[in-house]
Formats: C-alpha cells, structure tokens, sequence
C-alpha cells in the first residue's frame, strides 16, 4: 500500500507597506538633514558671492571703473609670440584668452604625458635588484624633489638660451637643431590623411581598451588566455599605418632651414616651452616615482611568489600581477600630482612663455577689467582641474574591485 506525502508550502506574506513620513519623522531622518543642511549652505554661499559681487560693483560704477564682460569682443591690443591658433593683436580679448588656454593645455599635456612615463619607470627602477639603478633613481628622486620646482624652472630656461646660437646650433641627429632659439625638428607636411590616421589611432585604442575587457572575461570564465598585447598593438599600430596607406602613404617631411634670423620650418619649440616642459615633468616624475614605488610595494609578496611559482617572468608578473593592483593605490595620488601640474604651468610667467597667467596679466592691464578678466583666469583653473579629477575618478571607479 502505498502513501503520498503532501508538502504544504506556505505563502510569504509581502513585507508591510511603511507608512509615509511625516514632518516630524522626516526631519529625524539623518540623511534628509545631511542633504538639508548641504543645500542651505549652498544657497548661503551663492547669496553672499551675489551680495559682495553686487557691492563691488556699485563702487567701481561710483568711481567711473568699467564693468562686465563685454570687453571681450573688443580688439585686444595683447601680443603672443607663441599659439597653438592663428592671432593678431588685432583679434579680440576672447581669442587671446583661447590662445592662451590653449598654451596652457599644450605644455601641460605634454609635461603629464612625460611625468607619467619617466615617473613609473623610475618608480620600477627604485625597486630594481640592480644596485647602481636602485641609487640612481634614488638619487634622482630626492634630488628633484627637495629642489624648489621654481628654481628648476629658471635652471632649465638658463640653461637653453645659454646654448650655441642658431648657426652653431648643436645637430645630435639629422633634422634636429638645438640653439638658444629653442629645439627646431623636421615635421611631415600637412596633409590630410594626418586626420584620418588621428581618427584611426583613437578607434585602435578604443578597440585595444575593448579586447581587454572582453578577454579578461572570456579568461574568467574558460580560463583561456587571449593575447592581449599582441592585438593591442596591433590595433594601436595597425589602423593608423592603414589609414596612412590607403591614404596614398605621404613621406614629405618640412624640415627646418637656416635664414637670416634663425631656422624657419619644421616644427619650432620654443625655449619657454622647453624650460617650462622640462621644468613641470622632471619635477613631478620624481613626485609619480614615489607613488609608483608605494603602489608596487603595496602588493602582497605572496602573490608575486605565486605568479612565480607558476612560470610567469618578470614582465608578465609585472603586467598581470602587480601593477593591475598596485593602479588602484596609484591612481588617487596620481590624480592630484597632475592637478598640481597643471596648476604650476603659471609659473611660466616668470621666463616669459605666454600661458594662462601670463596673458590674463596683460588683458588686465590693457583692458581695465581687473575683477572679470581674474574670475575667468579661476573659472579656466577650477575647469581644468575638476575635468583631470572627474576623469582619473570615473577609472578609478572603473578599475577598483566590487564586492559582490
């Protein structure tokens, strides 16, 4: 005889609803109150900037001082000897503060790009079994860093325009000059497959970014490696040389040429963006090497043992091991040495080269609007450096490990 066992399963009920706050249980909610007090703030704050703004105002109306912004469309008067645009001083005070942000963006993307580089390999190299390499770095690295960032800046700028003049100019290499009139190279010609090869070297990066992403899971989950480097570059290099073939393969290179009064063509850097670069990237890759060092260090020793004592060498512990965790220590300290950086390109006023601060000290003078002309030199600052943090923020957050 046989019996049947019924499993009764009861039903979950659905939690109770909870009832809405009321006034009174609303503001004993710690979070409104937290977000409550932050906007009062806020408005406290824009209140008295409008107040004290306002008052300022009044008073240079009174005293017959000009006011607002609308000198920017007038004829500017300010002489740059060095853009990135085409300008004239007959162009507005708008143009010359674009030629001046421009300045600024150009030396402090290139002095972040070589702080970076120089930075992590003298990071690595302090941490190297090699004695003589661990003390160099060493050596550089205390020495650039207890040395005033002002001091280096006027070193360097000394330092190249004491060089040969033009025709004496120093040639280490075919095409390149070294004078006291700054650093002439040979440079392609203009052409515009040179924009379609900037577009296909993005793709690749963007395409290099995705093969990462998609190996790393495919690893994850098959536990297949994929290589990763090998379709990077190619990716990288590879669609940008395309774009140069079929675009017909241009070899025509401008190279610089003696005249009268020094080397015309090519491409011209001048001894202020030397000095400048130089001064900016030496100094805050000694900054970056410290982070590195403290990054790498901050990997267990196990781990690295680990990686070992499967095979992996040197560079492939380095690749997949340390520096994936060592970047997420890295990054913040990182982020706000570029920050600082980009915030130091002022003290290019001091040997002349024509940035930001430089120019805006000029409009000021021709143009009377003392108060307008420093609010947009701040409003430049405070974009440039929120736009670096918001950027090393979000991959930070892209890279960091999610508990789940």
């Amino acid at each position: 005889m046989s019996s049947t066992t019924v499993v009764r399963t009861r039903r979950r009920r659905p939690p109770p609803k909870r009832p809405p706050l009321s006034p009174s249980g609303l503001w004993h909610n710690v979070g409104f109150r937290g977000v409550l007090y932050q906007a009062l703030v806020i408005v406290l704050v824009i209140v008295a900037v409008v107040y004290l703004v306002g008052n300022a105002q009044e008073a240079m109306t009174a005293l017959g001082i000009a006011t607002g912004f609308g000198f920017l469309v007038e004829e500017s008067g300010v002489a740059i000897g060095e853009t990135v645009i085409r300008y004239d001083p007959d162009d507005s005070y708008t143009r010359a503060y674009a030629a001046a942000v421009l300045n600024t963006l150009k030396v402090s993307i290139f002095s972040v790009v070589l702080a970076t580089i120089l930075g992590t390999l003298l990071g690595i190299a302090r941490l190297s079994g090699n004695w003589l390499l661990a003390k160099l770095s060493a050596l550089y690295v205390e020495g650039f860093r207890n040395t005033p960032q002002l001091v280096q800046i006027v070193f360097w700028y000394t330092l190249v325009v004491s060089m040969p003049p033009a025709r004496q100019a120093l040639s280490p290499l075919e095409g390149v000059y070294l004078s006291n009139r700054g650093l002439n190279l040979a440079w392609p010609v203009a052409d515009p497959v040179h924009g379609w090869m900037a577009l296909a070297f993005a793709l690749g990066c963007v395409g290099a970014w995705g093969s990462a992403r998609w190996a790393g899971r495919r690893r994850r989950r098959t536990g297949r490696p994929f290589p990763v480097v090998g379709w990077g570059v190619a990716l990288v290099v590879g669609l940008p040389l395309a774009a140069w073939l079929a675009g017909g393969a241009p070899t025509a290179m401008e190279v610089p040429e003696m005249r009268r009064f020094g080397y015309r063509g090519g491409l011209a850097l001048s001894p202020e963006f030397l000095a400048l670069l130089l001064g900016l990237s030496l100094y805050i890759a000694a900054f970056i090497a410290e982070i590195v060092r403290s990054g790498i260090q901050s990997v267990d020793r196990e781990q690295i043992e680990a990686a070992k004592s499967i095979g992996l060498g040197k560079f492939d512990i380095y690749r997949k091991v340390i520096l994936p965790q060592a970047l997420r220590v890295i990054l913040p300290p990182a982020a706000a040495q570029y920050v600082s950086l980009s915030k130091n390109s002022s003290l290019g006023t001091l040997i002349g080269y024509p940035e930001l601060f430089n120019i805006n000290n000029q409009i000021v003078t021709l143009s009377g609007h003392t108060i307008e002309a420093i609010g947009i030199m701040m409003a430049v600052y405070l974009t440039i450096s929120f736009t670096i943090s918001t950027a090393m923020n979000l991959y930070n957050r892209a890279i960091q490990i999610k508990e789940r």
